[in-house]
């Protein structure tokens, strides 16, 4: 990453994390009027695939896809994450209301990012975890708690 690069990433992944409270708000309502939250999902996993489909075609990459001994089991695995995240936040976000579901899994996310980039798991960029990171994320989860109190 260059720093020119820095501001256009933070814009791309603020809206992405915009819209994980938003997936899970339209999701898990969709589970409710269905009566079936795994069958929303479904619908979910069905329509992103077919966005999936055509970028990987407007792109010229289908012809990428493969599964190889070359590449570690582990990274194939990626979807186990997503599947398990749409249907826990499908099911669980009617019932436990939305800013609580993303609150924890917020925490969660706080918590394997840090131990990800502490140790540069799957291959990712090691940044050490020290007194200061280990403060900033303790903020940021008391930040977040405090904004999720009624």
């Amino acid at each position: 990453m260059t720093a020119s690069n820095a501001p256009t990433f933070a814009t791309i992944m603020l809206m992405t994390g915009v819209g994980i409270p938003i997936l899970a708000a339209l999701n898990g309502g969709l589970g409710t009027r269905l009566g079936a939250p795994m069958a929303a999902s479904m619908i979910l996993f069905g329509l992103a695939f077919l966005i999936a489909t055509a970028g990987a075609l407007m792109t010229g990459s289908v012809g990428q896809i493969r599964f190889t001994s070359d590449i570690p089991a582990q990274f194939y695995l990626g979807g186990l994450f997503v599947a398990f995240y749409v249907i826990a936040v499908t099911f669980i976000a009617p019932r436990f209301g939305v800013g609580n579901a993303i609150f924890f899994v917020l925490v969660g996310q706080l918590i394997s990012a840090a131990t990800i980039d502490h140790f540069g798991l799957f291959g990712a960029m090691r940044f050490p975890v020290d007194a200061k990171r280990i403060a900033g994320i303790a903020l940021m989860v008391a930040g977040v708690w405090l904004a999720r109190r009624a």
